[in-house]
C-alpha cells in the first residue's frame, strides 16, 4: 500500500473540495471496511482519503411518517438494525443489514459504502432497490438524486462523477399493507458471499386478497444488481397465491444474467434466481399480512 493523505472533513462542502481537488486520486470513506481492504490489494493508489464520519449528513438516521426515511451514507448496519422505527416500518432493510459480515464488520459497514462498493452481489442493494430507495449526491456542481436501481453501472462502478460524493439514502414512507424480504443462498457458511440474493416488496389490497402493487431486485445474477420491473408489473391486480408468484418468479429468472465461478454455475443461479424470487415474495406478503417473519 502506498502512503496517501488522510482527511477528515466536517462539512460536505469541505469533503467535495478535497475530493474534487484530487479527481480519481482521492476516495471517500465511510465505514471502510471494503476500501481498506482494496487499498491493501493494490485495487487503488490514491493520493487522498476523505473520512466522511464527522460530517453530520451522512450520519443522520430519521423518520418522518410523511417524508420516510433518511439514512446517511456512513451511518453503520448496527444502527439499522437495533432501531426500533426501522423494526416497524422497513424490517426488509433489516434483513440485509444483518448478514454483511459478522457482527465486528457491521459496526463500521455502511448500506452506502455496500452501495458504493457496487458488487454485483453487495447483499443491501436488491432491499434498497424494493423499497423505492433514492440516492442523494453532493459535488461540485450541487446536489442530485438517482435512483438506487440506476446506481451502479457496472462491476465497482457507479454513477458518482469525480469530486461526487454519497450523502444519503432516502425512502418513502410504506404503504398500508405492504411488506418488504431479503434473502440470500450462500456456498457455506465460511464464505460470506451470495451465489444468489433475491428481495421483494409487495403492497396488498384491502381485503390482502390482491396485489397492488410489487418489486423484484436480485443479487449476484448479472453486471449489476439487478431491478426485474417486469416481475412485479406481472403481478399487479393478480390474487395473492402461489400460481401468481410462481410466475413472477419465472419473469425474474429470465431476466437474470449470471455467470459461472467459483461459487455457482450459470445453470444453478437461473434456478435460484426463481427459488429464492418465490421466498421473497411469500416474505413480503407475510409481512404485509401484518405477520412475523424472520429473514435470511
Amino acid at each position: 500500500m502506498k502512503n496517501f493523505e488522510y482527511r477528515a472533513p466536517t462539512s460536505l462542502g469541505e469533503a467535495v473540495a478535497l475530493l474534487a481537488e484530487k479527481g480519481d486520486k482521492a476516495r471517500p470513506l465511510a465505514g471502510g471496511t471494503d476500501l481498506i481492504v482494496q487499498l491493501r490489494v493494490g485495487r487503488y493508489e490514491l493520493d487522498r482519503v476523505v473520512d466522511l464520519k464527522r460530517i453530520p449528513e451522512v450520519n443522520q438516521l430519521s423518520y418522518d411518517p410523511v417524508d420516510g426515511l433518511v439514512i446517511g451514507a456512513a451511518v453503520p448496519c448496527y444502527r439499522i438494525y437495533t432501531d426500533e422505527v426501522i423494526a416497524v416500518h422497513y424490517p426488509g432493510l433489516i434483513d440485509a443489514a444483518t448478514i454483511v459480515g459478522g457482527i465486528q464488520i457491521q459496526g463500521r459497514a455502511s448500506l452506502g459504502g455496500n452501495l458504493c462498493n457496487a458488487s454485483p452481489s453487495g447483499d443491501t442493494i436488491p432491499g434498497l432497490i424494493v423499497l423505492e430507495g433514492t440516492a442523494v449526491i453532493a459535488g461540485p456542481h450541487g446536489t442530485r438524486a438517482v435512483p438506487v436501481e440506476e446506481f451502479c453501472t457496472a462491476p465497482g462502478r457507479t454513477v458518482l462523477q469525480p469530486g461526487e460524493v454519497l450523502v444519503s439514502l432516502r425512502f418513502p414512507p410504506p404503504q398500508p399493507r405492504s411488506g418488504a424480504f431479503y434473502l440470500r443462498f450462500i456456498p457455506r457458511n465460511e464464505m460470506d458471499i451470495a451465489i444468489v440474493g433475491a428481495g421483494a416488496s409487495v403492497v396488498l389490497s384491502e381485503d390482502l386478497s390482491t396485489f397492488v402493487a410489487a418489486r423484484v431486485a436480485l443479487g449476484a445474477v448479472a453486471p449489476t444488481p439487478l431491478y426485474v420491473p417486469e416481475a412485479g408489473a406481472a403481478l399487479a391486480g393478480l390474487p395473492v397465491s402461489e400460481e401468481s408468484i410462481a410466475q413472477a418468479a419465472e419473469i425474474a429468472r429470465q431476466a437474470a444474467r449470471p455467470i459461472s465461478d467459483m461459487r455457482g454455475t450459470v445453470e444453478q443461479r437461473q434456478h435460484l434466481s426463481a427459488v429464492l424470487t418465490k421466498r421473497a415474495l411469500r416474505g413480503a406478503v407475510a409481512r404485509a399480512k401484518g405477520e412475523t417473519v424472520r429473514g435470511h
